[in-house]
């Protein structure tokens, strides 16, 4: 009755816990009672030895912060330096060639790549209306999209058969759902994680992210007088062989004679947690681009309001201190080098798991890039219950189990692939 009375319908369909934590949970108690347990639960870098992986470059410069970097507020959007940064994060080098075609860029700081998600779905869609995602993604998304007011729709993440050009992308699917969302929506926005895509490790080739940009700006173009904004998500980019593919391959359309209707916006997500290591400074930021300078200092003054409404401000601390290293030639070059040791360790790890699982016939999914590999299922519960007889804990989702090989040592991936051949019996 109290719960009826005082706790409002949406609020009261939160319930349980956050399966990928719940997991992590069942890992911990496993250890606590003595047993030789294996983390794939955690969505967490870890080194060989189970400690958390920190750039130790960017940890120096939090610990040498002055008093005030510490202590005060960031500007409501972000410290200026901050914001800058972010569009090269985003974007790398391309970031000059696009400016010098006219188009312009605008960045708001976020807490997290989570809060550059809450942004976009606060903003570029209207209440009641769906965002167009992968059928296979990071749960939360879910929340962020509901919280908002908004719903979701899904087209599959592989295409049933490959084609020229088109080896992870489901040009039919995605064009099929994008012109029903334009038939009954003042506004559209897809949300694409990749590279390195949390849950299954898969990155777009060159070809599938060129055949996606051009059906999105082919829908922009036929439906004139619907919103089209996509979203790339990149958190986990600069673990990847191509961390700016996607502005590689926007610059390149645009030179190939691409087409923008004005009523076409492109966004990134980025995310510092996991290139920094500052999981818990809760730091990234949303970066627009558009070739007309009036709307992006509007997308600006807008995600900067939203941003005062909900969390104030980002932490000024994890701002200052990427903008310290990446300030410095010298500690820039220093955080690439540790960065590409870190991504050493996956790379090693998702090469061992492949060959281990193909050596036992285990139909793990396509996986190139960043923290994640998965297993495509109908039953992960079950599978993921049968991992635990062997003491590896992974973490089923739906249509799947996310094997978590930022995790992981090299040393125990044998086992985790053993445990998948034991659990598909």
């Amino acid at each position: 009755m109290a719960e009826r009375l005082l706790i409002n319908k949406s609020g009261s369909v939160k319930k349980g816990s956050d399966t990928i934590f719940a997991w992590w949970a069942r890992y911990q108690e496993a250890v606590s009672q003595g047993r030789n347990a294996v983390n794939g639960t955690i969505g967490a870098l870890l080194e060989d030895d189970g400690n958390l992986a920190i750039n130790k470059i960017v940890d120096s410069e939090i610990r040498k912060a002055p008093e005030n970097d510490i202590a005060s507020y960031a500007p409501l959007s972000g410290l200026p330096d901050f914001l800058d940064l972010a569009k090269s994060l985003a974007l790398g080098e391309i970031r000059d060639e696009l400016l010098d075609l006219g188009f312009s860029i605008g960045a708001t700081a976020s807490p997290g790549g989570s809060g550059a998600l809450y942004l976009a779905a606060n903003n570029f869609l209207e209440p009641g209306q769906d965002v167009l995602l992968r059928d296979r993604h990071w749960k939360p998304y879910s929340g962020f999209i509901q919280n908002n007011g908004l719903g979701f729709v899904t087209w599959p993440l592989l295409p049933q058969n490959k084609s020229e050009g088109l080896e992870y992308f489901d040009k039919a699917g995605f064009e099929l759902m994008l012109q029903q969302l334009c038939n009954n929506q003042s506004k559209v926005m897809t949300w694409i994680n990749d590279p390195a895509h949390n849950p299954t490790g898969l990155s777009m080739t060159s070809g599938d992210r060129y055949q996606c940009l051009n059906s999105f700006v082919e829908s922009a173009v036929n439906n004139a007088d619907v919103g089209h904004t996509l979203l790339i998500d990149s958190a986990y980019s600069l673990y990847a062989d191509e961390p700016f593919g996607w502005a590689e391959t926007i610059l390149e359309s645009l030179k190939s004679g691409l087409f923008w209707p004005e009523n076409l916006l492109i966004c990134f997500a980025i995310s510092l947690s996991k290139s920094h290591t500052i999981y818990g400074l809760r730091t990234g930021a949303l970066v627009s681009l558009h070739p007309d300078e009036d709307l992006i200092e509007r997308i600006n003054s807008v995600m900067g309001v939203t941003a005062r409404q909900t969390w104030s401000a980002t932490s000024r601390l994890g701002q200052y201190s990427a903008c310290a290293v990446h300030n410095s030639e010298d500690l820039g070059k220093k955080w690439s080098k540790e960065r590409d040791r870190l991504s050493g360790l996956l790379y090693s790890r998702r090469k061992k798991f492949i060959s281990e699982c193909k050596s036992l016939g285990i139909p793990v999914n396509p996986t190139m890039d960043g923290f994640f590999a998965w297993l495509e299922h109908d039953e992960p519960e079950k599978i993921a219950e049968k991992c635990t007889d062997k003491d590896v804990y992974l973490v089923p989702l739906q249509g799947g189990i996310r094997i978590g090989l930022c995790a992981i040592p090299e040393e125990q991936i044998s086992r985790v692939a053993e445990a998948l051949a034991y659990a598909l019996g």
